[in-house]
């Protein structure tokens, strides 16, 4: 039997760092029992991972770091979003249960079934999302406790084309999106993402997708943690629908450096 994938990690930055760099949707990786549990075959589960994966990202990511004058502390998850979505509410709250792409997918991105009807949600929720929202919680208290301010850089991508899944896809399809909170997106914050991305051919806010995530313990309640989700678009960076990274990605990583290296500053401020 092969070694379950870690389900995700903390790599350490600078202890006087209050960003914390949130890779969520990454990963291909399926353990053997949640592999069991999916309906596809082998070719359509590729196809599937093809379009859901936000590939390269954790590379973008950790290229971002390492150019940093202040190392950022990043939260990586190791699995596939197909297991489950670390970023949903896991009740009624979320709106992607409209298209069976809550906490537990049911469905694809083309909204075939992903699991079978009557797949029950609670066993991956408490085996993986759980447990994963705890850590992500005291990730973000511990860069409290150390600079008194945390901020959350959520490192997403999207497709050039809508997918039918997608609740919101008729609107602008900007180079980078930026996703924004009233509560935990200052408008300095906004400003300085804006500028640092300037150079891809302009920025959008919250199309086609809009938010950003902050962990429950600290949302809408906690002003010291701010927050921000970058989307990027593929076309900038990669082959899609899941082919290889191309010279976009260490221009993108420039970006995000420029954007984390200021949080710092700011937060000293």
């Amino acid at each position: 039997m092969s070694r379950e994938p870690e389900p995700f990690q903390l790599m350490c930055g600078a202890a006087e760092s209050p960003a914390l760099l949130h890779v969520p949707h990454s990963s291909r990786a399926l353990p053997e029992h949640v592999r069991d549990g999916i309906s596809l075959g082998d070719e359509a589960l590729e196809t599937e991972l093809d379009h859901i994966t936000d590939s390269h990202t954790a590379e973008l990511a950790a290229r971002a770091s390492e150019s940093c004058a202040v190392s950022p502390w990043r939260f990586v998850n190791g699995l596939s979003r197909l297991v489950v979505d670390p970023e949903r509410f896991p009740d009624d709250r979320e709106e992607m249960l409209a298209v069976g792409m809550g906490a537990v997918y049911t469905h694809t991105t083309h909204q075939e079934r992903l699991r079978p009807p009557g797949t029950r949600p609670e066993p991956l929720l408490d085996r993986y999302f759980h447990p994963y929202a705890r850590a992500m919680t005291a990730a973000v208290d511990e860069r409290l406790a150390a600079t008194g301010r945390a901020f959350v850089i959520d490192v997403h991508s999207y497709p050039t084309t809508a997918l039918p899944y997608e609740l919101h896809g008729t609107g602008p399809r900007p180079p980078v999106c930026l996703g924004t909170d009233p509560f935990h997106t200052p408008p300095w914050l906004l400003a300085r993402a804006e500028a640092a991305f300037a150079g891809f051919g302009g920025t959008g806010r919250d199309s086609p997708f809009p938010g950003t995530y902050v962990p429950l313990k600290h949302y809408g309640t906690d002003r010291r943690v701010g927050a921000l989700m970058i989307e990027i678009r593929r076309d900038l960076y990669m082959t899609e629908p899941g082919g290889p990274a191309g010279p976009g990605l260490g221009a993108l990583a420039a970006a995000l450096a420029a954007l984390v290296d200021g949080l710092g500053v700011r937060a000293a401020g």
